[in-house]
């Protein structure tokens, strides 16, 4: 499976839990929804990243990515501390060049 670029960092930020490079990879403008909650801008998306990081020690592992011009369903199987773990998550994504301008995680 071939990710694009900036999915694979998004990635890796993700599993050294470096939350301030995972949220250089979206716009300044950008929105999270996870678990009921909404995030937007880069602030807020580094802070909800950093506290979710702490609390369930995630780690990503990509499963399979479709892409239809800038939208984009990432699955990838998520381990940690967590109820369930590991589970399949499904993050929808809306992307432009180089960075994602919108991310929804699903079951």
């Amino acid at each position: 499976m071939k990710l694009p670029s900036n999915i694979e960092r998004l990635i890796k930020a993700q599993n050294d839990k470096n939350s301030t490079t995972f949220a250089e990879h979206f716009t300044a403008d950008a929105t999270v929804a996870d678990e009921g909650s909404s995030y937007s801008g880069r602030d807020e998306i580094r802070d909800w990243n950093e506290q979710t990081t702490k609390k369930y020690q995630m780690q990503l592992k990509p499963i399979d990515f479709t892409r239809t011009g800038a939208k984009g369903t990432l699955a990838v199987e998520v381990t940690g501390t967590f109820p369930g773990s590991p589970a399949v998550m499904q993050y929808h994504l809306e992307l432009n060049d180089t960075r994602i301008s919108s991310l929804r995680i699903t079951d």
